[in-house]
C-alpha cells in the first residue's frame, strides 16, 4: 500500500482524527441545569473546599495532555508546533484504543523550556497525567525535570522512558533465549539522545553493568568533559572500563547492541566481532542500523527494529496506553523507575514459551490483555513505592 498517499487521502476524509462526545444527557431543561447552570455549582464548590475532588467530579481522573513543541517530530526534524498535531492527535487515539484513556493533544509554540515548563504547569490542574511527546534532546530532559518539580501530576516522555521499557522487554526476552543474565552482559549502545539515555539508564536499573554508548563524536567516556550535563552525567555511570574509541571498538565482545542513532552504522563486520549469540536491536527507523536479513547473516541470534514489516518491532504502543492506566488508576503522582520496570517485566511475560523458541521475544500490540497486565503491574508498583493517592 502506498501509505503516505492514502494517509493524505484520510487526513483529509477524517479532519481530525479525535473528537468530544457526551457522557451526559442534555435533552431538556433539567438536563440542562443539572449539567450546567444552576446545578453545576455544587460541584464546583465542593471542589474549591478539596481540590482533589476534581478527580471524581470530572473527567480529569482519565485525562492526559499529549504535549510537543514540535522540536523534533517522528524523523522529520524540526517541523514546529502546527506540522506535529497529526501525530499528537494519533498518539491519542492510541491512548484511547489501548488503555481507555481520554487525551488531548496540546502543541506549544516556544522554544523555550522555561516557557513550556510555565505553560504546562499552569494549566496541570485540568489533566491526571502529562505525556511528553517529540521534543529534542537535550530539552526534553530539563522539560520534564521541572515539570516534575512544579506539578504534582505524573510527567512522562514516551520517546524516552516508553521506548526504554519496550527495549527492557524486549532484551529480558532475548536473554531467556540465549542463557544469559544482565550483570553478565556487555552492551554496546549507538545514540545517547532522548532514547538512548533513557534505555541506558534502566537498564543500569534492572541490573545491567558494562554499558558503552556512542554518539556522534565517539564513545561516550568519562574522562571527556561535556557541555551537555545530561551527558556529562550519563558518562559518570556507563563505560566502566574506559573504552575509548567508536562504535567499532565497544562492540568488540559485546552481547548485545542497541541502536537508536543513523542508517547504516552497524556491519556485519563489526556483528562478528561480538560475543557468541549476539542480540541486535537496530532501532533507526525507517531505515535501521543495519537491515535484519544481513544481522542474522552475520551470526546474530536475535533482532529487533524499529519497522512493522519485520519481527519484533519496537513500539511504543505496547507500553505507554498501561503505564498511564496504571498510573491512573490509583491516581500516582510520579512514574518511577520502579514502575516502569514493572511495565517491561509485564510486557515481557506476554511472550509465550513457544514465541521463544521461534525467536519472539515482543508481544503483538493488537493483543488485547497488554494494556491491562501492565496498568496492574504498573499499579501495583505506584502502591508498593508509596507514590499512589488512592
Amino acid at each position: 500500500m502506498d501509505y503516505k498517499k492514502i494517509a493524505m487521502e484520510k487526513h483529509s476524509e477524517w479532519k481530525g482524527k479525535i473528537e468530544i462526545k457526551l457522557r451526559c444527557p442534555l435533552e431538556t431543561k433539567d438536563d440542562l441545569s443539572i449539567a450546567y447552570t444552576p446545578g453545576v455549582a455544587e460541584p464546583c464548590l465542593a471542589i474549591k473546599n478539596a481540590p482533589s475532588l476534581s478527580y471524581e467530579l470530572t473527567r480529569r481522573h482519565n485525562t492526559v495532555a499529549v504535549i510537543t513543541d514540535g522540536t523534533a517530530v517522528l524523523g522529520l526534524g524540526n517541523i514546529g508546533p502546527e506540522a506535529g498535531m497529526p501525530v499528537m492527535e494519533g498518539k491519542c487515539v492510541l491512548f484511547k484504543e489501548f488503555g481507555d484513556v481520554d487525551a488531548i493533544p496540546l502543541c506549544v509554540d516556544s522554544l523555550s523550556p522555561d516557557e513550556v515548563v510555565k505553560a504546562i504547569s499552569m494549566f496541570s490542574k485540568s489533566f491526571g497525567g502529562i505525556n511528553l511527546e517529540d521534543i529534542g534532546a537535550p530539552r526534553c530532559f530539563e522539560i520534564e525535570e521541572k515539570l516534575k518539580k512544579v506539578t504534582d501530576i505524573p510527567i512522562f516522555h514516551d520517546d524516552q522512558h516508553g521506548t526504554a521499557v519496550v527495549v527492557l522487554a524486549g532484551i529480558k526476552n532475548a536473554l531467556k533465549i540465549t542463557d544469559k543474565k544482565p550483570e553478565e552482559c556487555r552492551v554496546a549502545m549507538s545514540g545517547a539522545g532522548a532514547a538512548g539515555t533513557a534505555i541506558a539508564k534502566l537498564l543500569l536499573k534492572a541490573g545491567f553493568k558494562d554499558i558503552t554508548l556512542c554518539d556522534i563524536n565517539g564513545i561516550v567516556n568519562k574522562e571527556n568533559n561535556y557541555a551537555d550535563p545530561y551527558l556529562q552525567a550519563l558518562a559518570e555511570v556507563t563505560n566502566p572500563r574506559g573504552v575509548k574509541g567508536g562504535l567499532r571498538d565497544s562492540i568488540k565482545g559485546a552481547d548485545i547492541f542497541i541502536g537508536v542513532s543513523a542508517p547504516g552504522v552497524l556491519t556485519e563486520e563489526m556483528i562478528k566481532t561480538m560475543n557468541t549469540d549476539p542480540i541486535i536491536f537496530a532501532m533507526a527507523n525507517p531505515v535501521p542500523e543495519i537491515m535484519p536479513d544481513a544481522a542474522m547473516a552475520a551470526g546474530a541470534k536475535i533482532v529487533a527494529t524499529g519497522r512493522s514489516d519485520y519481527p519484533n518491532q519496537i513500539n511504543n504502543v505496547l507500553a505507554f496506553p498501561g503505564i498511564f492506566r496504571g498510573t491512573l488508576d490509583v491516581r500516582a503522582r510520579d512514574i518511577n523507575e520502579e514502575m516502569k520496570l514493572a511495565a517491561a517485566g509485564a510486557i515481557a511475560d506476554l511472550v509465550s514459551a513457544d514465541d521463544l523458541e521461534k525467536g519472539i521475544i515482543i508481544p503483538s500490540p493488537f493483543n488485547k490483555s497488554i494494556a491491562a497486565d501492565i496498568a496492574k503491574a504498573v499499579a501495583d508498583a505506584a502502591i508498593k513505592t508509596g507514590v499512589a493517592k488512592i
